[in-house]
């Protein structure tokens, strides 16, 4: 950020930038401690994550209620109306994918009172490729890297490609033991909650890419063939 003649102005675009890293840096930790209990069948620490997710929707509300203190008394243009509306729409991002990392764990202490079956071992490849983009999308946004988000933007695809496979794994598995139906169904919800926080970096890359250069990333998004049908909203109660 270029520097202006007001000093507290330039504070608050700081403060700004803390908060969306501050969410950043919790959303990221959510995801992988979701993971985590997932694989270690941990259901305090499931219950932990699921308890943590309202700090941040609080810090998405703190950071609705800043910019748009900066939009009135401010009137920003240009470079920090494009970084003041950036920030608002990655706090989205992230509120929803600590959503879906709640998600994760909830279903996690589900499939913790249930045998555990062998396709359990693939859920975890997904999370750590998704977990790899968005701390690079994070990374980016925090050094407004368009060459680094652009990146993430492309390795969408690598994720629905991951999730795809994994869907078919599952299905082989419940159509040789129906024994296995419950446990696969909470790992094919687990494993599309892990494909959509992806999609929400995927999001926050084309958003770095408009706020550096001004104008929306026109290329159509690269996917993969999805097979699942979209879970319960983020949020979801069971």
């Amino acid at each position: 950020m270029t520097e202006h003649t007001v000093r507290s102005y330039d504070e608050e675009l700081s403060h700004l930038n803390n908060l969306i890293a501050r969410m950043g840096g919790i959303a990221e930790a959510q995801l992988d401690a979701s993971i985590q209990a997932l694989i270690r069948r941990n259901s305090e620490q499931a219950g932990k994550i699921i308890a943590a997710d309202a700090k941040v929707d609080d810090m998405e509300h703190e950071v609705h209620a800043f910019t748009v203190r900066l939009l009135a008394l401010r009137q920003p243009v240009a470079h920090d109306l494009r970084f003041i509306v950036g920030a608002l729409k990655v706090s989205g991002d992230l509120e929803r994918i600590a959503d879906y990392a709640a998600n994760v764990a909830k279903r996690a202490l589900v499939l913790n009172q249930l045998p555990p079956v062998p396709p359990m071992a693939a859920v975890p490849r997904l999370g750590r490729l998704v977990q790899e983009i968005l701390k690079d999308v994070l990374d980016a946004y925090v050094d407004q890297n368009q060459e680094k988000a652009l990146r993430v933007w492309k390795r969408d695809e690598e994720v629905d490609d991951m999730y795809t496979g994994l869907f078919r794994e599952l299905i082989t598995y419940m159509m040789e033991d129906p024994r296995n139906i419950t446990p696969c169904i909470h790992l094919m919800f687990i494993a599309k909650n892990i494909e959509r926080i992806g999609d929400h970096a995927t999001n926050i890359a084309e958003t770095i890419h408009y706020l550096v250069n001004g104008t929306p990333l026109l290329d159509a998004r690269p996917k993969g063939t999805s097979v699942l049908p979209e879970p319960p909203p983020a949020g979801e109660g069971n």
